[in-house]
C-alpha cells in the first residue's frame, strides 16, 4: 500500500500529477496605480472587446507609446489575457510596445514614406539627411505609402502631414513640436445642403425612392467597386439584402495601395457627398450600424469625420442607422475586406478563409455590406442625374467617370477625374506631359500589386478586365509613371519590400515567399527560374490578394523589361 498524505480531508497519492501552487503569480505583476491610470485615459466602463484597438490608440496618443504597465492595466480592465492584448498591439505598425526594462521612444516620430513615388522623388536621400541631423528627442523611421504620392517626397511628423518634404522644413517643424494634423478647407454640411445635398437620402428615407429603383440605377449606370476588385455595386447590395438580418455595413477607407490617394482627395474636399452615399447604402441594405474604417495615415480625415458626423445626427439624417468610426493602426493588409472586419472587431487584421463571404458572415458574424469610399461618393449623383448620365461618361467600352491617382514622372501629378477606360497616354497628357528631361518608359496601371507595363502598351484602356491578359490589373486606378531614368529592377524590388513588410504572416507562401523574393531580387543578377517558380507558388497558394499579387511587378519586369535584367 503506497504512502499518502492528507490535505483538506482528501487523500493525495505521491506522483498523482498534482503540483504545488506557486508562491507568487506567474508573469508580470500589476503595479499599484497602473489599472487606474489606464482607466483615466480610456474612460469609464463598460469596456467592450471590439474597442480594444481604440483603447490602444488612446494610450499611444497620450503616452507616446504602449508601456507594458499600460497593456497590463488594459488587459485587467477588459478581463482579457495579457497575451491577447499584446498580440493585437504588436500586430499594428503604429503602436510602440515598450517592455518594463526598455527606454521609451523619442517624443517626436518622423515617418518618411519610402514607397515607390517617394523613392523616385528622393526619399532615401531625405531619410539619410534627417538621420544625420541633430534633433534631440526625435526619431526618424521608414513608413509605407501615406497616400500623398502626388506631393512626394512626403513624411508625417506625429500626425502632421508634410508635402514636398525637405530637411530644413521637416527639422523646423519637428523641433517646433508641430505634430497635430492641419485640417484643409472642405465643403461643410451647410454648404453641401445649400447645393442640394442630402436630397436623395431624404427621398429614400421618405419612400419617394424604392430600394429596387436605386439598385437598378446603380446597375444600369455601371457603378463598380472602386477600391480594387471592381465588383458591380448593385449586385453586391442585392446579395447582402438577400441574407437574413440583422445586417451591418463597413466602409473601406484603408486606402493603403502605394500610388493611391483619390479617396483622401474626396474625403478632404467633399466629405458629405461620400457620407450621403454611405447613408443611402445603409438604408438600402437596412444596416443597423455602419463602421467607417479609416486608415491612421489620414489624421485630417479622421478629424473631419469626427466633426461632421455629430452634425448629421443633429440634422436627423442618421435616424435609420448608427455610424461609428474605427481607426486603423498602420496595416496595409486591413485593406482586404475580411482583414478589415477582423480589425473592426478589435483583433489582428488576419484575412479570413472563404467561403463564407462577408456578405453572408461579416462583422460579428452578421451579413455585411462593404463598399469603398469613391464607390459611395458617386451614388447620390447617379440617383439624382440618372444612370445614363454616369454610364455615358465612359469610353472604350467602359462605363462611368473614374478617378485616377497619377504620380511619378509627370509634370502635374494628382487626381485626374476623367472617363473610365482612358489610356495612360491620355492621363499623361492631362497631367501636362512627362516631367522635363524624362522619356516615358513604363507604368503601374493599378498600384503596387497591379504589375508594370511598358510604354509601348500605353494605349490599353485602363478599366476592369482589360489588363488581366497581360498579367496586370487596374485595381484602385493608381497609375505611377516611370521614365528612362528608372531601373525596373529597383522599382520591382521597392514594391516587393513593401509586400514583405506588410505581409500579415498568416500563410507561409506570402510570409516566406516575399522575404525570399527580396533576397533574390537584391542580387545583381536575378535567378530567373528560381524567381519564376517562387512567384507561381505565391500566386497559387497564398490565402489572400496580397500574396497572390505580390509577384506581379516581378513577373512584369521579367516579361516586359528584359533589357533591365542584363
Amino acid at each position: 500500500m503506497s504512502e499518502m498524505t492528507f490535505k483538506g480531508g482528501k487523500a493525495i497519492h505521491p506522483g498523482s500529477g498534482r503540483r504545488k501552487a506557486v508562491p507568487f503569480p506567474k508573469g508580470r505583476v500589476l503595479a499599484p496605480g497602473e489599472k487606474e491610470a489606464v482607466a483615466e485615459l480610456i474612460g469609464p466602463p463598460p469596456y467592450e472587446r471590439p474597442l480594444l484597438i481604440e483603447y490602444l490608440h488612446k494610450i499611444q496618443d497620450a503616452e507616446g507609446c504602449l508601456p507594458a504597465g499600460s497593456l497590463h492595466g488594459l488587459a485587467t480592465l477588459m478581463k482579457l489575457p495579457m497575451a491577447e492584448v499584446y498580440e493585437v498591439a504588436t500586430f499594428y505598425a503604429h503602436f510602440d510596445v515598450v517592455p518594463d526594462d526598455a527606454a521609451r521612444p523619442a517624443a517626436t516620430t518622423i515617418r518618411v514614406c519610402e514607397s515607390l513615388s517617394c523613392m523616385m522623388a528622393g526619399a532615401e536621400e531625405l531619410i539619410s539627411a534627417l538621420e544625420a541631423e541633430d534633433m534631440p528627442n526625435v526619431r526618424v523611421v521608414r513608413a509605407p505609402c501615406v497616400g500623398s504620392c502626388h506631393t512626394a517626397p512626403v513624411c508625417h511628423i506625429g500626425h502632421h502631414h508634410v508635402d514636398h518634404a525637405d530637411v530644413e522644413k521637416v527639422k523646423e517643424l519637428a523641433l517646433a513640436g508641430e505634430t497635430h494634423p492641419t485640417i484643409p478647407e472642405y465643403q461643410t454640411l451647410g454648404d453641401y445642403i445649400e447645393q442640394g445635398g442630402y436630397k436623395m437620402l431624404r427621398a429614400c428615407l421618405a419612400g419617394d425612392k424604392t430600394v429596387d429603383e436605386v439598385i437598378a440605377a446603380l446597375s444600369d449606370g455601371g457603378l463598380r467597386g472602386l477600391g480594387g476588385a471592381g465588383f458591380p455595386t448593385g449586385r453586391k447590395w442585392g446579395f447582402v439584402r438577400a441574407e437574413k438580418g440583422p445586417r451591418l455595413m463597413a466602409v473601406n477607407g484603408d486606402e493603403g495601395e502605394p500610388g493611391t490617394f483619390k479617396d483622401r482627395y474626396y474625403l478632404e474636399t467633399r466629405p458629405h457627398q461620400f457620407l450621403e452615399g454611405m447613408l443611402i447604402a445603409a438604408w438600402a441594405v437596412e444596416a443597423e450600424e455602419v463602421f467607417i474604417y479609416m486608415r491612421d495615415e489620414y489624421p485630417a480625415v479622421l478629424k473631419i469625420l469626427a466633426n461632421e458626423l455629430p452634425k448629421l445626427a443633429a440634422a436627423g439624417l442618421t435616424t435609420h442607422t448608427k455610424v461609428s468610426i474605427r481607426r486603423g493602426a498602420g496595416a496595409y493588409i486591413c485593406g482586404e475586406e475580411s482583414a478589415m472586419i477582423e480589425s473592426i472587431e478589435g483583433k489582428r487584421g488576419l484575412p479570413r478563409h472563404r467561403p463564407p463571404y462577408v456578405a453572408q458572415v461579416g462583422i460579428f458574424d452578421r451579413p455585411t455590406l462593404v463598399n469603398n469610399v469613391e464607390t459611395l461618393y458617386w451614388i447620390p449623383k447617379i440617383i439624382e442625374k440618372g444612370p445614363e448620365w454616369f454610364a455615358e461618361q465612359g469610353k472604350n467600352g467602359a462605363k462611368g467617370a473614374r478617378s485616377y491617382s497619377v504620380s511619378g514622372r509627370v509634370k502635374n501629378p494628382g487626381v485626374v477625374l476623367t472617363a473610365a477606360g482612358s489610356t495612360v497616354e491620355e492621363l499623361i497628357e492631362l497631367c501636362g506631359g512627362m516631367a522635363d528631361g524624362h522619356a516615358f518608359k513604363g507604368y503601374l496601371p493599378g498600384g503596387a500589386s497591379g504589375g508594370i507595363l511598358p510604354a509601348s502598351m500605353g494605349d490599353i484602356p485602363l478599366d476592369f478586365g482589360q489588363l488581366e491578359k497581360h498579367g496586370c490589373f487596374v485595381g484602385s486606378h493608381a497609375v505611377v509613371i516611370l521614365s528612362d531614368k528608372d531601373d525596373m529592377k529597383d522599382v520591382a524590388l521597392n514594391l516587393m519590400r513593401f509586400f514583405e513588410d506588410e505581409s500579415c504572416g498568416q500563410c507561409t507562401p506570402c510570409r516566406n515567399g516575399t522575404e525570399k523574393a527580396v533576397q533574390l531580387m537584391s542580387q545583381k543578377n536575378w535567378d530567373r527560374p528560381m524567381l519564376e517558380d517562387l512567384s507561381q507558388v505565391m500566386t497559387d497558394a497564398s490565402i489572400c490578394g496580397l500574396g497572390q499579387a505580390a509577384s506581379n511587378p516581378l513577373k512584369s519586369v521579367i516579361k516586359f523589361f528584359p533589357e533591365d535584367l542584363s
